[in-house]
């Protein structure tokens, strides 16, 4: 773009405008297709960029390798069709009738050079013209090929070059045979259909990734619709799994996994909402009625019989509360603070802690230690140690022992009547009280044994209910004994345990 204008002074002054539009490049290639990447984030998209691109570049360095061979091809077929002229010649020397003009083919570039540089013979298109100044052939052979683009002769700017010697001495003779060199694309048709194959060959890859990744991803959207479907009111649906067992059957299996897990997570919510609201009605009706009836009569209402009731149902509300804060806090965080704890002595500060109606011995041969929080354990200690006077006739037997130098085993014994084989897993559901446990303590929460074994699995422990096979051995041992019965607990190898029951009665013939 040209501007003119005039100054002040009345002299003309042009200016000129020079807009230069970029070639386009490789990298701005890579640029184009990483914004159209970004533009459409979808895998299969990506993919498809991906794959034509890879396409593309290596169907780009296939062409030039083949055009590479090509051009080779030819440049070995003109040196090949130099040497056979150069040999005719030769043999022309040879043979003694060798002329000023060589006989050839019109389109043949040949000179024959004597050892003073002066041409001897030439073809007709190398007629007049100087000599040809090449590098004769080395001592010890008598052929050289070579390319030489000062070379005065027709036909191209450079030249293949093939040169014989003949003879040897001062009445040697160099014979030249030259011919164009090819140029970079020997054959252009078929550099044009070989080219032509790069865009078909991209177009092939794209549209076969497009396809392929559309059916590899068509499970994925069909799990992702399944999903946006399932509501926390319709768990029990599932995403399809598709029949290949490829990543996507098994990130469907997961998916579907993980809503058994939240499904099982969202009854249980419900189920526990639920049962809070069941324990903590009773308890709440009872403070209401004995409040209405104080209120109804206060002239006949003793005092200190209903302050005594709402008082037991305010303590009922509250074991409530402090079982759910406990159950709260073990599933929010389980990462509490942990030191060496002995569980001997903190068996017996618990035991000596509060009165209890069975009468409690703790046995051990010594501390047993163990990585742990000392207020869940204590915890733990307390709610087995108080379920089992609740179930007991008369005793409680707490052992504390080791059964590998890294397992610490706890025993907690009743000599009640046990639980029945079918409820002893069902003992450790929440809010769960079997009739017997609620006949001998109708206060109870039920969370009692679930919280327990929340403290064990966090400390990465098990508790279970067993057969009281020990303590029927005690009892045994405790009818035929005179005065004493002594229980020793030791170890044969590092995986038998040994426990001995020995009394001082006469024994068993």
């Amino acid at each position: 773009m040209v501007r003119q204008g005039t100054t002040g002074k009345g002299t003309r002054t042009r200016e000129a405008v020079i807009r230069v539009r970029p070639r386009p490049s490789a990298k701005g290639l890579t640029r184009l297709i990483r914004w159209v990447a970004l533009r459409h984030p979808q895998i299969r998209v990506r993919v498809t960029l991906s794959a034509a691109l890879t396409a593309f570049l290596l169907s780009t360095a296939l062409y030039a390798v083949v055009l590479v061979l090509v051009r080779r091809d030819a440049t070995a077929a003109v040196e090949r069709d130099l040497a056979r002229e150069g040999r005719r010649v030769v043999t022309v020397i040879h043979s003694g009738t060798l002329t000023a003009h060589i006989y050839a083919s019109e389109d043949d570039l040949q000179q024959v050079v004597d050892a003073r540089g002066r041409v001897v013979a030439a073809s007709t298109r190398m007629e007049g013209r100087p000599s040809v100044r090449l590098p004769p052939p080395p001592a010890d052979d008598d052929r050289r090929d070579g390319r030489s683009c000062d070379v005065d002769a027709p036909g191209g700017p450079c030249f293949l070059t093939v040169v014989y010697r003949v003879g040897m001495g001062p009445g040697h003779r160099l014979v030249y045979t030259l011919g164009p060199e090819p140029g970079l694309l020997p054959h252009p048709l078929l550099a044009v259909l070989l080219a032509l194959g790069i865009p078909l060959i991209t177009g092939l890859v794209g549209h076969g990734t497009w396809r392929s990744a559309g059916r590899t991803l068509r499970p994925v959207d069909e799990i992702r619709r399944e999903l946006d479907e399932i509501t926390a009111t319709d768990l029990e649906r599932r995403v399809p799994v598709p029949p290949r067992r490829d990543e996507v059957a098994l990130l469907a299996e997961s998916v579907n996994a993980t809503l058994d897990r939240l499904e099982r997570a969202v009854a249980r919510q419900r189920a526990f909402v639920s049962d809070v609201s069941h324990e903590l009605r009773s308890p709440l009706a009872g403070l209401r009625m004995e409040l209405e009836l104080a209120l109804a009569d206060p002239d006949d209402a003793d005092l200190p019989d209903t302050l005594r009731a709402v008082l037991s149902n305010t303590d009922r509300v509250a074991a409530v509360v402090d079982d759910l804060l406990a159950l709260a806090r073990l599933e929010a965080d389980r990462n509490f603070e942990r030191e060496v704890v002995d569980l001997t002595e903190l068996t017996d500060h618990e035991v000596l802690g509060r009165p209890r109606r069975a009468q409690v011995t703790v046995r051990s041969e010594g501390p047993v230690r163990v990585n742990g929080g000392r207020g869940e354990l204590a915890r733990l200690l307390t709610n087995l140690i108080d379920n089992a006077d609740r179930h007991a006739v008369s005793a409680v037997t707490v052992i504390v022992r080791t059964e590998r130098p890294d397992v610490a085993v706890v025993e907690v014994i009743d000599d009640g009547e046990g639980i029945a084989p079918a409820d002893r897993e069902r003992v450790f559901e929440r809010f769960t009280r079997l009739t017997e446990g609620r006949h001998r303590d109708a206060g109870g929460t039920g969370l009692g044994l679930a919280i327990s074994r929340d403290i064990a699995e966090a400390h990465g422990g098990s508790l279970t209910v067993a057969d009281r096979l020990l303590t029927n051995l005690i009892d045994n041992a405790d009818r035929h004994a005179v005065s004493a019965v002594t229980v020793i607990v030791r170890t044969e190898r590092p995986d038998v345990a040994v426990v001995e029951v020995i009394d001082d009665g006469e024994g068993i013939a």
